[in-house]
């Protein structure tokens, strides 16, 4: 118990960085569906649907791999394992922003934002920044500092946020009242881009910041031990760019297949700003990533690991399961977030946050191929959601729009969930309390549904209704957890 102890202590940590900067960046949907165009931030999604696909490439499973090679029984030497990795990722990320800034007008282009190309090399060199800055904060998770991580997070979104209401809301209104005070470094016309540069902005400062972890462990480079890493982590490449895939490729897709271009972009807008509205699923995911990996390889080193990695799972669904029903109680407060023109997406938000559940599930699961280095495993489950998330858009999109991409999102990690625990039950058996797990997801979706079958349209009446259902759900998860496991003795 006390590895879960340690593993949620961390998460709370991590969540700190990960759940509170998100919130607060979170709060910035309404300012960009309020202050641009749903044709707009329909590019801004656009870009940034690449960003996650290349930045899951330049960083190709070197983070798991780190992880992996510093805990290895064979590498006594976590220190080059870090500067191994450090070094690999920094040659690759200085040659793709070279060739990412010398051809930013090609790739404007491409990405129908040719009239500023500035957009792209902005983004190249804050996500070629990104990657590298990936190996030390993953050294910070190794070294067991969650407090110096979330510190450096926090500071890294404060600014991005910080910066994005000075040139988006601030800068225009002095535009207004005194432009001579800004026109050297302000252009109204710039529009979306300060996106783009506050991002560029914080990732530089960040960069700065970790340099006593860029430096911490000397210099110690090792051609064998990277052979052996990049071994290990093309799998997990693999696995990463088919995982983004699967996260982004409705994104990506949606333009082209919708024929008329605005139409595309604008309900690009809104399935993207309603998609915001389930990011606390995400951020909750994340934060326990974050934890996880280094738990999971420390854990193997127990005799009890099995227990460890099922216990970790039971909880995982429970507080996943208690968002769930948080947000969906609470949307009709939630969706104010957006502009009411982007209110037609709502729809998607159950669907979008159940779909990132499976997710995470599909995430904990994946501890048997990991830790016993079955690491193509992965690539064949990603690649196998990759494959029905594209069957399915690519069938339904044309007709259905943006729903589609949800009910896709769904499916795919369905099945990958699905396919990792019926292959991990034959090849790596960890002994899941699936029938408990199955109770709680019938416990939240009965719920979900009183919720609307006793909506009174009153929300005095309704919120403390569906509160006293959150306190049922809790009562439940309180018997079957404690009171059925641990029995009062006479």
């Amino acid at each position: 118990m006390a590895g879960i102890k340690s593993l949620f202590k961390d998460t709370a940590i991590y969540g700190v960085s990960s759940i509170v900067g998100r919130f607060i960046n979170w709060c910035l949907v309404p300012m960009y569906t309020y202050c641009f165009t749903d044709a707009e931030y329909g590019v801004v999604t656009h870009i940034y649907a690449y960003v996650a696909l290349v930045l899951t490439i330049l960083t190709y499973g070197m983070e798991t791999g780190f992880f992996r090679f510093a805990n290895h029984d064979r590498w006594q030497k976590p220190g080059q394992v870090y500067t191994t990795t450090l070094t690999s990722i920094g040659v690759s990320s200085v040659l793709f922003i070279i060739a990412g800034c010398l051809l930013s007008a090609d790739i404007a282009e491409w990405l129908e934002c040719g009239a500023h190309p500035s957009f792209i090399w902005m983004m190249v060199i804050a996500v070629g920044v990104d990657a590298y800055t990936s190996i030390p904060f993953a050294y910070l998770r190794y070294r067991k500092r969650p407090v110096r991580f979330a510190t450096l997070k926090l500071i890294n979104i404060s600014l991005n946020i910080g910066l994005n209401l000075f040139f988006i809301l601030l800068c225009p209104v002095i535009w207004q009242k005194a432009p001579q005070w800004i026109e050297w470094f302000y252009d109204p016309s710039f529009g979306i881009g300060y996106i783009f540069m506050a991002n560029l902005i914080s990732s530089l400062t960040v960069l700065l910041l970790l340099v006593p972890e860029i430096v911490a462990e000397g210099y110690s480079f090792s051609p064998r031990l990277l052979k052996e890493m990049l071994r290990y982590s093309f799998p997990l490449l693999v696995l990463g760019i088919a995982g983004i895939m699967n996260q982004t490729i409705d994104k990506i897709l949606y333009p082209m297949l919708i024929p008329d271009k605005a139409e595309a972009m604008a309900g690009l807008g809104v399935y993207s700003a309603n998609y915001k509205i389930a990011i606390v699923m995400v951020m909750f995911i994340q934060a326990f990533r974050f934890a996880y990996e280094p738990f999971i390889f420390a854990q193997n080193r127990q005799r009890d690991n099995a227990k460890g990695y099922a216990a970790a799972m039971n909880w995982f669904v429970i507080l996943s399961l208690l968002m769930f029903l948080g947000v969906m109680y609470f949307l009709p407060v939630l969706k104010y977030f957006v502009s009411p023109k982007y209110f037609a997406g709502l729809r998607v938000v159950p669907i979008i946050m159940l779909a990132e559940l499976f997710f995470g599930i599909f995430f904990n699961l994946s501890v048997w191929y990991k830790i016993t280095d079955r690491t193509i495993w992965g690539t064949w489950f990603s690649l196998i959601g990759l494959a029905v998330t594209l069957a399915l858009n690519i069938i339904f999109v044309p007709r259905f729009g943006y729903m589609a991409c949800a009910w896709a999102a769904f499916c795919c990690y369905g099945v990958m969930m699905l396919a990792s625990y019926l292959v991990g039950r034959r090849k790596y058996p960890i002994g899941y309390d699936i029938r408990r797990i199955l109770l709680y997801f019938a416990a939240a979706m009965a719920l979900w549904g009183a919720a609307y079958l006793v909506t009174t349209g009153n929300n005095l009446i309704d919120f403390p209704t569906r509160i006293l259902l959150l306190a049922v759900y809790c009562g439940i998860v309180y018997l079957a957890e404690f009171r059925h496991r641990h029995p009062r003795t006479a």
